[in-house]
């Protein structure tokens, strides 16, 4: 029995049943927001003395002092030294592809004067300090340090401070040599609600950022909700989600290796297949089957994909990206014989991947844009994390005695009719000869 359910358009009851796939609540269960909602009170009120207590309580890492779960730059530089060279070389690829990238996005400045003589504009300026959030505590994600700190240094930002979950003291050397190549500047031990709390207020010791980036976990994202305001964040991030859309052109075992590639990283990640091809079903569903049995994570897999995942039978490639732009995944992969003739059919996705070769795994890792996506159907509104997330913009405006009459006379006329007196008048003082005339 296959492990995958199975949908097809041309059923009444469809639009429910994808509905039904899709739901997912974004929000964090009520108890895990009472726990990160007490942890960032009392980072906030405590400072350091909370950090110690709570990384005692849940990483398992006895200290006395903050201080001591700070990493000195140079043991990022020894874990660097300490890989071996193909896996150094493979970080240092990723690196540069990430850099080089994000080095190709505008920055989006620009400055003209207009018709009456009024100079116009807008100033992009890097943030001044920025916490990254690394997660830890059931894997190592060295990728995700480059795919976040890398576009932050190409934007510019003043310093990154990276927080990382060390359960039981246990480091990764391929996290810290990231670190070393990506350029971090303060690296803290600390994980979970009580790292989100002190980057967004600051204590003693770790001091205070003005965004926050990266993935966590259900009680990371619950405090990255409570402390937006007092620092910016990137996005709520989700199980991961895959939709591939085939036409039957490329080996199964290739698509059947890309589904598998999502759902093993979580149990709620969901990995969709969507094909006019009902051959191409078949032969995908029984190819995860016969692959599902050797891989280490099948049991998560086997969750993932009975609960989340899907087969969809549609009648052509254009009603299949009707779905995926209904569905707007995370990752997108056009596994079809010419992917660029469904390309402008496609308006939502995180990141879109052409044709056989284009495997989703080298978007995680190694070729270019950020992994960091929007999960959970924003890809309707989001993007991905980029130069832009780690700049702000400032609008610049000028004029002089004579560019500005028109805008003066305008502005106060809106101003009166709001009803806010001193805007108006602000403005008609503006006005070449008003003040004369009210003496």
């Amino acid at each position: 029995m296959t492990v995958f359910r199975r949908l097809d358009t041309r059923d009444p009851d469809f639009d429910g049943e994808l509905d039904k796939l899709l739901a997912w609540d974004a929000r964090e269960p009520d108890d895990v927001v009472r726990v990160a909602a007490e942890i960032v009170t009392r980072v906030r009120e405590e400072g350091d003395a909370a950090l110690v207590r709570f990384t005692r309580l849940h990483d398992g890492v006895d200290v006395d002092d903050v201080a001591e779960l700070e990493l000195e730059l140079e043991q990022l530089e020894r874990s660097l030294a300490a890989l071996p060279v193909s896996d150094r070389e493979a970080l240092v690829a990723a690196r540069d592809r990430i850099r080089d990238y994000h080095e190709r996005q505008p920055d989006g400045g620009f400055e003209y004067t207009d018709p009456l003589g009024n100079r116009l504009g807008q100033l992009v300026r890097p943030l001044d300090r920025v916490g990254v959030y690394v997660p830890g505590g059931q894997a190592a994600y060295p990728s995700t340090v480059l795919m976040t700190v890398v576009p932050a240094r190409v934007a510019g930002v003043g310093e990154v401070i990276v927080t990382v979950p060390t359960p039981g003291g246990e480091h990764s050397d391929h996290v810290l040599a990231a670190m070393a190549l990506a350029g971090v500047d303060r690296v803290f031990t600390i994980g979970g609600a009580q790292a989100i709390a002190a980057l967004a207020y600051g204590t003693a010791t770790v001091p205070r950022v003005d965004k926050i980036v990266g993935p966590g976990g259900a009680y990371v994202a619950a405090a990255k909700r409570l402390v937006f305001g007092a620092a910016g964040i990137d996005l709520i991030a989700g199980p991961s989600e895959i939709l591939i859309i085939a036409d039957g052109s490329v080996d199964a075992r290739w698509t059947a290796l890309d589904l598998l590639s999502q759902a093993e990283h979580d149990s709620a990640a969901q990995a969709i297949l969507v094909s006019p091809d009902a051959g191409c079903l078949d032969d995908v569903g029984r190819t995860v089957e016969a692959l599902l049995a050797d891989l280490p994570r099948r049991e998560i897999i086997r969750q993932s994909l009975s609960q989340r995942g899907a087969m969809i039978a549609v009648r052509d490639l254009a009603e299949a990206c009707d779905i995926a732009n209904r569905v707007a995944p995370e990752h997108l992969q056009l596994s079809v014989n010419v992917p660029e003739s469904l390309l402008p059919a496609i308006r939502h996705a995180g990141a879109v991947f052409l044709g056989a070769h284009a495997a989703e795994v080298f978007g995680d890792y190694v070729a270019g844009p950020s992994h960091v996506l929007p999960t959970f159907g924003t890809a309707r509104y989001a993007s991905p994390l980029g130069v832009t997330d780690f700049q702000k913009r400032m609008s610049v405006i000028g004029g002089d005695a004579e560019s500005v009459q028109p805008l003066a006379r305008a502005a106060a006329g809106i101003a009166e009719a709001e009803g806010l007196a001193a805007h108006a008048a602000a403005a008609r003082a503006r006005i070449a000869g008003f003040d004369d005339n009210q003496n």
